[in-house]
């Protein structure tokens, strides 16, 4: 497997698995028992993330719709919790849904451990699953994805014998005594038909999806009017289900970050209304066909200072080992950089770029390759990557005379090419005022056991003076599941900075803090990175395969990289606001 016959297979898998638009009019609202459940994904109340079809292993999956301010769950919740315990062998997948809106979610959760309660805060997956009572139960069978049974938990138990033993499950219904769930938009449905698509909708995918969903971008589809978006409909429905799309994967309860790529709960319940009310027309201009990209090929503009990497011949098939590619830094004097950002020549066969500048060695067995210690960086490139400035104020000094290495990593795609990617770069007129820095952790000894679903290693740095964060990168690759950032602060408390609940390495991407974020001299940084290396994983190589640390993608990496600078003399206001932080801190003992 590599990064673009993963995603073409994906892809094929989207187009095989999705519905037409007439049969999700027909029964969006109304599953029955023999009806498939449609796949979805959804955070719990620990912020794992799960995802229903993940659990194609299971031999059942049982889901309790929750309300947390209803009663009568009290009742249902010990209920639930009995029929997990009678099969406690782990084979079958027990779950809470709460679509209630509420902002208590596990105040009925048996153990908090056991049972994950999914977050519904759209309320799209309870409308879709009809479950419109607290305390209503859905068995599902995972060898057909179809609903075995559906009523209260006393009645389910039936139910999971016979899915158990392999045997017919009879499909049925009964009665269910739990409040009432309300679902406004369900009872709005027919007003559903009236979302414009020209007010509406495309404005909406204009905003999140056309800068890669366009000609020349980087999404297998462009954009391009109203018919293909209608084409695409049932898709784009399924990959905003499981959170496939738009590709941000960090958890919103830890932190805030300028390019979140998310959209919100009534973006997403308005477009995935409009398309299961037929994708109507209407009236009105369409905005995706009159869309024409004024960007230039360079995200940034022209850059004052443009140089090509050296080519590359990659072959069909086969391994590429990294290849190092050197350039002298033609300027005849020290600049500081305000940016750069790497065009590549093939995106197809290219993995990723990690550019680094400084001193080669000339003797020993590193020789040809730049010094580890001394120099800097400069832009890189994954999938995805989008080039940005360095922070107001900010930059890197490239010194005259030094030579830029270029690490490539390429994935042959089946068909001979030739990559010549540039790199350009993007000068400031005068010094800054700080110097932007980055730190990175690594755990170079990981051994990830065979099968393994979860299994979680980490690494760790101390920051040696008060520093100023600006983004943070979590790294792995195939089988990597989850990934965080935690702070341990000098005074025991400690804080997430980044979470990433459903790691994806078709996207690498690096958050970037809305409001930079101020650590005191002393902070432990703990990097944990989760891998999935079961059958489970659809693009794992090899699960039976104890995995160790290694450069190619069926190996793995934990690798972590955090942009800051640190504060000096001159930041009086930061280091005033860092002390009275944690002088509160330290008084109501928690961050």
């Amino acid at each position: 497997l590599d990064y673009t016959k993963r995603s073409n297979m994906l892809r094929v898998r989207f187009v095989a698995t999705t519905l037409t638009l007439a049969t999700l009019s027909a029964s969006a609202f109304a599953l029955k028992p023999d009806q498939r459940v449609e796949n979805f994904r959804l955070p719990d109340q620990t912020g794992a993330s799960h995802q229903l079809y993940y659990y194609s292993d299971m031999d059942a999956v049982v889901i309790m719709a929750q309300d947390a301010s209803c009663k009568l769950m009290d009742q249902a919740a010990v209920q639930l919790a009995a029929l997990q315990q009678a099969h406690g062998d782990g084979n079958i997948a027990f779950f809470m849904l709460n679509s209630s809106l509420t902002a208590e979610h596990v105040r009925h959760a048996p153990d908090q451990t056991a049972i994950p309660v999914l977050i519904d805060s759209s309320q799209l997956i309870g409308e879709s699953l009809a479950l419109s009572s607290a305390g209503e139960v859905l068995v599902v069978n995972p060898k057909t994805w179809q609903l075995a049974y559906r009523g209260g938990a006393e009645g389910a138990a039936n139910a999971l014998q016979a899915i158990v033993a392999g045997e017919a499950v009879e499909a049925s219904v009964t009665e269910v005594e739990g409040c009432a769930i309300a679902y406004p938009e369900v009872q709005a449905k027919a007003s559903h038909a009236d979302i414009s698509y020209s007010e509406t909708i495309a404005p909406m995918l204009l905003e999140n999806c056309v800068t890669c969903h366009r000609e020349g971008g980087i999404g297998p589809w462009s954009m391009t009017n109203y018919d293909m978006i209608r084409g695409f409909a049932p898709m784009i429905r399924e990959v905003v289900r499981t959170h496939r799309m738009p590709p941000w994967h960090a958890d919103s309860k830890h932190g805030s970050f300028s390019n979140d790529r998310s959209l919100t709960d009534e973006e997403t319940r308005t477009l995935i209304h409009w398309i299961e009310a037929g994708a109507p027309r209407g009236e009105g201009r369409d905005l995706l066909a009159e869309y024409k990209y004024a960007g230039t090929e360079w995200v940034l503009g022209e850059p004052d200072l443009i140089l090509e990497i050296p080519p590359t011949d990659v072959p069909a098939t086969g391994v590429v080992d990294y290849q190092y590619k050197h350039v002298s830094n033609p300027l005849d004097h020290d600049v500081w950089v305000m940016a750069s950002e790497i065009l590549p020549g093939s995106r197809s066969v290219l993995h990723h770029v990690i550019t680094r500048f400084g001193e080669l060695e000339t003797e020993g067995p590193r020789a040809g390759h730049l010094k580890r210690r001394g120099g800097g960086g400069l832009a890189g490139y994954v999938p995805g990557a989008v080039a940005k400035a360095y922070p107001e104020g900010t930059g890197t000094l490239l010194p005259a005379g030094a030579t830029i290495e270029f690490q490539m990593h390429y994935t042959p795609t089946g068909q001979a090419q030739v990559d010549q990617s540039r790199i350009g770069i993007y000068l400031l007129d005068e010094p800054p005022q700080h110097q932007i820095r980055s730190i990175v952790l690594i755990n170079p000894f990981i051994r990830i056991p065979p099968n393994a679903k979860a299994h979680k290693e980490f690494a760790q740095q101390v920051v040696k003076q008060d520093a100023l964060v600006y983004s943070l990168l979590p790294h792995a690759h195939f089988r990597g599941k989850a990934s965080e950032f935690r702070a341990v602060y000098p005074n025991g408390s400690e804080e997430v900075l980044l979470s990433v609940p459903n790691y994806d390495f078709n996207w690498q991407t690096t958050y970037t803090l809305t409001e930079p974020k101020l650590l005191p001299e002393g902070t432990k940084i703990i990097h944990t990175t989760w891998w999935d290396n079961s059958a489970q994983n659809p693009a794992n190589p090899d699960p039976s395969r104890e995995v160790p640390w290694g450069e190619q993608s069926w190996d793995e990496m934990l690798f972590g990289a955090i942009t800051l600078r640190y504060l000096d003399e001159t930041d009086v206001d930061l280091k005033a606001e860092l002390a009275a932080r944690f002088a509160q801190t330290t008084a109501s003992g928690a961050d």
